[in-house]
């Protein structure tokens, strides 16, 4: 049986990790998931309006969050902090496991990524929305009860440990190492 680090120790290797940045980041990886449970490493792939990532089931799985079952345009994208699934998943070949399509390396809170904040990725623009992103019971199991309640602690749901949606605005081409910026606005 896989021993899985309590929610004291990731709250102290937390610490050791650092801050991620605030207004550029970059992509550390990128994953399609083809089918339920089948997850596919990439090293670019294309945002698109409609689709979400190309070749992801989003479109086709549907939400449980929905009136109809269809997929929820408030949860196109899925993204986590790479260095929260570092800390959870140290060996990098488990991170697909978290059933996020992007790892990127920016401060995904509330504070610094609002719902409506607009980021830039190689080609394409993504818009943070408020749908919740929260840990489950895929979550616990694949990575640990503790990295559950990391995540979904008061402190976790503040600085979005378990991540955030986004919607595609502006579709285009991706690719690992692309950095991230926070689109900025005009006053």
């Amino acid at each position: 049986m896989t021993e899985y680090p309590t929610e004291e120790v990731l709250e102290e290797r937390l610490a050791e990790l650092g801050s991620s940045p605030g207004d550029r980041g970059i992509v550390e990886m990128i994953v399609s998931r083809p089918k339920d449970d089948e997850r596919q490493e990439l090293e670019h792939a294309r945002l698109d309006l409609v689709d979400g990532l190309v070749g992801d089931n989003w479109l086709q799985r549907g939400s449980r969050r929905t009136e109809d079952g269809s997929a929820h345009p408030d949860m196109q994208v899925a993204i986590m902090n790479s260095r929260i699934i570092k800390l959870v998943a140290p060996d990098r070949s488990r991170w697909p496991l978290a059933g996020d399509q992007l790892f990127i390396d920016l401060d995904l809170s509330s504070d610094n990524l609002p719902p409506g904040q607009k980021i830039s990725i190689g080609q394409a623009i993504l818009e943070i929305t408020d749908a919740p992103h929260t840990g489950c019971r895929k979550f616990s199991a694949r990575f640990g009860s503790g990295a559950l309640r990391f995540v979904n602690s008061k402190e976790g749901r503040a600085n979005r440990r378990r991540g955030i949606y986004a919607r595609v605005v502006r579709p285009g081409k991706i690719r690992v190492k692309d950095v991230v910026t926070k689109v900025r606005t005009a006053e």
